[in-house]
């Protein structure tokens, strides 16, 4: 029996170990069914032997920790978590144990698509929205209430005067987690491990303006006090959140058996990496609203509700060696090539191993067989080691003190995770800095990536972005694959550049936190390069989306001296330092003031192009549909956003429209 509770112990501890990592810290050190494989063991041991059941378990609570930097929010219904299934064996026990405890086989059940996000609470009164939390302990969570009002799918106001509190996910898309995590790694910050994560350390962090940053979705999918409404299924529910001005999944469907719930499992798990948000589940729901309610909930889990768990996509492949390579911002990320694979519809040979302490923790080495997965469905990610295969002579794998472009001594700087080469003259820096001056969405530089960036350094070209503009045709045709038209058209290219509007250089120079949208606003506020150079702190943090972070930034760069440098290098070739106003257009011209969405793929233009085309002539251009969007402007494979624009009636164009509507500018 001792051997038994010291399992239980044991279990007990390391599951809370890591439900602290993934619900207060946002940093989980193993994967989901690593974890949900640990918790079905406790709950059989506690089956088995209920003398042993400790006040602390993870079976016997809901979510973790309050965080201290929040306010404490009393939740009158608790926010409860969800029980698991992880076959249709356990699914149709489900199903039988909800007929017999109604008595009745004449069942429904709602199936919706379990969203791999954070839960929380919306409050409003009426129609207003007074309070936004997290789920917490069930019982008590944090008001986020300021960061939830920076998610773009959350209505500060509904559509009628309602006093309701409604509960539900919020998420971050795919393509924005992917983002979220490229920028993380750029300023040597911990990148987020999935999609979950990202959303939570999103919300729970103290400044709102980054919440609004990360483009956070939300779906909504219960109210309390459902029988003050009139509502008699979850279904009809759902329609009634999207009514208010709610966002809700548009994947749920009403099921009249358990044989059409496995249906619909079976349909999605097909779907699921087509999806543009993470899901790991189906929730299976009894839709009849007065059934819910009589069958209430245990002290965790309501009885009328179960999520079915997808089997964790995964491979295990073996890791050939560790490469080193260092950013434009002097960031040494390793990086593990490894045997290819297959996964969730691609070959995956490379995986981003972040930064040191990443590698430490996981204990991660060269010939170690490692279990592979996509994190958000986009992202290589490296799950655990597979410790049984490890060789006798395996050794810890070395971290580099010295930077493997230029051999400068690597440091951490600040609270920075990333180990930092902070050389200026550093090679791989100066090509990188370079590509992304000419890239597309900065000076747009046709012709110049990374071969032609690192010929023209190794061949002494160039020793900064401004030498760029002193290359002349006979230098060019000294270089491989240059000929007397490649040479030309690169040079056009070139001094092409030199007449962009001033947001463009500010992107070119890679200002840190400055992206494109902000640089823009930059450029029209102050005007030329000068007023920037000579603004101060507090004119700069109050440029809408701007804030503190970003306006330090820039004032910390422009006081730089080798920066002033190359600044004046730059006007000396004549690139111009001037924003050049394109908002001189018809001001009832069609797109002035509105609201407007990109989707889906576009053949004409690239998406920072139409957006950069939409901003310069009155439009504002957001990520997400809402009741706050006027048009949706919709290229191929359209997706969610395009469903979601025609349930709220949205106007919506094709190129093609969008192209006339633009020739009428």
């Amino acid at each position: 029996m001792n051997d038994v509770k010291k399992q239980i112990d044991d279990l007990v501890d390391i599951l809370n170990r890591w439900r602290e990592e993934y619900y207060t810290l946002d940093d989980p050190s193993v994967e989901d069914h690593v974890y949900d494989d640990n918790y079905q063991k406790l709950l059989k041991l506690e089956h088995d032997y209920p003398q042993f059941v400790r006040k602390d378990s993870p079976t016997q609570n809901v979510g973790n920790k309050i965080l201290n930097n929040f306010q404490k929010v009393n939740h009158d219904i608790p926010m409860l978590s969800m029980g698991d299934v992880f076959s249709f064996e356990e699914l149709k026990e489900f199903d039988q144990r909800v007929k017999q405890n109604l008595g009745t086989n004449q069942i429904e059940y709602n199936c919706e698509l379990k969203i791999d996000g954070l839960a929380i609470s919306l409050v409003y009164e009426n129609g207003k929205l007074v309070q936004g939390s997290t789920r917490g302990n069930g019982h008590i969570g944090e008001d986020i209430t300021a960061n939830l009002m920076n998610v773009d799918t959350v209505p500060h106001q509904l559509n009628d005067d309602l006093s309701i509190e409604v509960r539900g996910e919020c998420f971050i898309y795919k393509d924005d987690f992917a983002k979220v995590n490229a920028k993380q790694e750029e300023l040597g910050k911990t990148t987020f491990a999935n999609p979950r994560n990202a959303a939570a350390g999103s919300l729970r962090q103290l400044d709102p303006a980054v919440t609004k940053k990360r483009h956070l979705s939300t779906f909504i999918y219960y109210m309390t006090h459902f029988e003050n409404y009139g509502i008699k299924k979850q279904s009809e529910a759902l329609n009634f959140y999207k009514n208010l001005g709610f966002s809700i999944d548009p994947h749920y469907r009403v099921c009249n058996s358990i044989d059409d719930v496995i249906d619909y499992i079976n349909e999605y798990t097909e779907k699921r990496n087509k999806l543009k948000y993470e899901v790991d589940g189906i929730v299976v729901k009894v839709n009849q609203l007065t059934y819910q309610n009589k069958l209430g909930n245990t002290i965790k889990i309501p009885r009328w509700a179960i999520a079915y768990k997808f089997p964790p996509d995964e491979k295990e492949t073996v890791i050939n060696k560790v490469q080193w390579t260092v950013g434009r911002t002097g960031v040494v990320t390793p990086t593990a090539i490894m045997d290819p694979v297959q996964l969730a519809g691609t070959t995956v040979s490379r995986a981003s191993l972040h930064n040191p302490d990443y590698i430490l923790k996981k204990d991660i080495r060269v010939n170690d067989y490692v279990s592979l997965h996509k994190a958000g469905d986009i992202i290589p990610e490296i799950g655990s080691v597979n410790i049984k295969k490890r060789k006798n002579n395996s050794k810890p794998l070395v971290i580099p003190t010295n930077c493997p472009s230029c051999n400068s001594k690597l440091v951490h700087l600040n609270s920075e995770v990333a180990l930092r080469c902070i050389n200026p003259d550093c090679p791989a820096q100066l090509v990188e800095k370079v590509i992304h001056f000419a890239s597309r969405n900065a000076m747009n530089i046709e012709g110049l990536g990374i071969q032609v960036a690192n010929q023209l350094y190794s061949n002494g070209l160039i020793q900064d972005i401004g030498d760029l503009y002193s290359l002349t045709s006979n230098q060019l045709l000294l270089l491989e694959g240059f000929g007397n038209k490649s040479a030309d058209n690169l040079l056009e290219s070139i001094n092409n550049s030199k007449n962009n509007s001033l947001e463009r250089l500010l992107t070119g120079l890679g200002i840190q936190h400055l992206g494109s949208k902000a640089a823009y606003q930059l450029a029209k506020k102050f005007h030329n390069i000068n007023n920037i150079i000579n603004a101060n702190k507090d004119d700069i943090s109050k440029i809408d989306g701007m804030g503190s972070i970003i306006a330090e930034s820039v004032i910390d760069y422009f006081h730089n001296e080798s920066v002033l440098v190359l600044i004046n290098k730059l006007e000396k070739s004549n690139v111009n330092m001037e924003f050049i106003n394109t908002e001189e257009y018809d001001v009832d011209n069609y797109f002035n003031n509105k609201t407007v969405v990109l989707t889906g793929k576009l053949d004409q233009f690239t998406r920072s192009e139409a957006s950069e085309w939409l901003t310069n002539h009155g439009a504002k251009v957001t990520n997400s549909v809402s009741k706050n969007t006027d048009l949706l402007i919709a290229g191929h494979d359209a997706g969610s956003k395009l469903v979601k624009a025609q349930e709220m009636n949205i106007e919506i164009l094709n190129e093609n429209q969008f192209i006339n509507k633009q020739l009428n500018v």
